[in-house]
């Protein structure tokens, strides 16, 4: 069944030329489908089409009957710059490799409503991070001996949702609804860890394994590189399939208002598993390679709960906002990464600390329908910061908490819609003053654009 479903999704994301997607929200994009992007990322009791079944699925039964058909792409342009403070030396994430941007994710979906019901099914990516810094920096250069590693360090994560929704209106201002998520994880990763940083983790019982003896007797031992990835367009050197589910409502509080509740659950995705190599790096004997397997254990997408509202001030002009609460902390409070041997099944076990926190998100929008072709939007989105600046890792810096967006919409006949948006991730410097996750100083500064275009048709 897994194999299929892998089979199903990456013919999908092979169509729409699909890499990786980099987040704007820790590893959530900041909102899904034109609609919603445009209008700061709301959703919760607005209709914004098939892109419902990411957010709120009691929307679906908002929208028109018949047969609903949307084939959509995101693409994000990041801008990702990290310092050595301590040096002055910096580098910029792109162009060093096949994890660099930008990055393009895939929207399709199919709905049914026919009055009081409504079901749906869809590909969605729910978000990633994605970097590429190459080999050369200083990144790839360990502080203990000062060895140039040659190494690269990169990340490139794509969470992949493929909802089974259903929406039934209870009553005229009442309507509920549910989907069931099958989850994709895929996860490349390319870090240089100082022997510093690996002192720093073993003395805080964060590193294990029977590789630990042979690895501290390696003269002049300078640090450790791990490495897994798939190079493709789809998929990662680690991957795992799982479930998750959403609850939602909506109720009309008067002709011209609309609220709405949805509880989106923690994902439960099997632990990521795929092909490693880990290079301990020697200051006498050079990069020591070893082959094997690595698991990422437990890496999870957050339960979210939110909470919307809408109102018309007049038949063409809607604003709505949104609030939500992320549950990070209780899926980010450390990454757990195990690698073995393929030659003698020694193992090594690393605890990384991210300790992130549970954030607020504040979303406001507004739709103004000009005529019976153009509508027009406006939005913006704030999102607290997730990342405290000491768990703060390079290859993973989902740092902006400020976009301001656009979009609209073009009906190219009655049943014949063209979307699109844009979403500008205003810069956010944040700084680690070196420790565990990061052997120097750094400081990372990190904005982006994001376009998203979609086509609709309905029959």
């Amino acid at each position: 069944m897994k194999c299929r479903y892998a089979r199903v999704a990456s013919a999908i994301c092979a169509a729409v030329l699909c890499p990786h997607a980099n987040a704007t929200e820790v590893f959530n994009m900041e909102g899904y489908g034109p609609i919603s992007r445009g209008m700061g990322g709301i959703g919760v009791a607005y209709d914004i089409g098939s892109a419902a079944m990411m957010l709120n699925p009691a929307t679906l039964g908002l929208m028109p009957e018949g047969k609903h058909i949307s084939i959509g792409l995101d693409v994000v342009n990041t801008d990702i710059k990290v310092t050595n403070t301590a040096t002055g030396e910096s580098v910029h994430s792109g162009k060093h490799g096949s994890n660099n941007g930008p990055y393009f994710a895939p929207e399709l979906a199919f709905v049914y409503r026919r009055n009081p019901y409504a079901f749906g099914v869809g590909v969605f990516a729910e978000g990633g991070v994605g970097t590429q810094y190459g080999s050369s920096s200083f990144l790839s250069r360990t502080t203990t001996n000062s060895v140039d590693t040659g190494l690269d360090n990169f990340s490139r994560l794509l969470v992949l949702r493929i909802p089974f929704s259903a929406a039934y209106n209870v009553t005229d201002k009442l309507t509920v609804g549910g989907s069931l998520d099958v989850v994709w994880t895929a996860l490349n990763v390319g870090m240089l860890l100082d022997a510093s940083q690996i002192g720093g983790l073993a003395a805080a019982n964060r590193v294990s394994g029977t590789l630990v003896p042979a690895l501290l007797g390696i003269p002049g031992l300078s640090g450790g590189h791990i490495r897994f990835s798939r190079d493709g367009l789809v998929g990662g050197g680690a991957d795992a399939w799982g479930v998750a589910g959403k609850l939602g409502m909506t109720y009309q509080l008067a002709p011209s208002t609309r609220i709405g509740v949805a509880y989106s659950s923690k994902t439960a995705v099997g632990d990521l598993r795929g092909n490693a190599t880990l290079n301990a790096v020697s200051a006498t004997a050079g990069n020591i390679p070893v082959s094997g397997t690595i698991v990422v254990r437990n890496f999870q997408m957050p339960a979210q709960f939110s909470l919307g509202i809408s109102h018309d001030i007049t038949d063409n002009l809607t604003v709505a906002a949104d609030y939500q609460r992320i549950f990070w902390a209780s899926t980010m409070k450390n990454i757990n990464i195990g690698f073995t041997s393929s030659g003698n099944g020694a193992n090594l076990n690393i605890s990384l600390p991210q300790n992130y926190r549970d954030t607020n998100v504040f979303g406001v929008g507004a739709s103004y329908r000009i005529n019976s072709k153009w509508t027009f939007r406006g939005g913006v989105r704030y999102a607290q910061e997730a990342i405290p600046g000491d768990s703060l890792l390079a290859v993973i810096p989902a740092t902006p908490t400020t976009h301001l967006s656009t979009g609209a919409s073009y009906a190219i006949g009655k049943d014949d819609i063209l979307d699109f948006a844009l979403s500008l991730a205003l810069q956010k410097t944040l700084t680690n003053p070196g420790g565990t996750n990061s052997s120097v100083p750094i400081r990372t500064e990190h904005s982006q654009l994001n376009a998203v275009i979609a086509y609709r048709k309905r029959f």
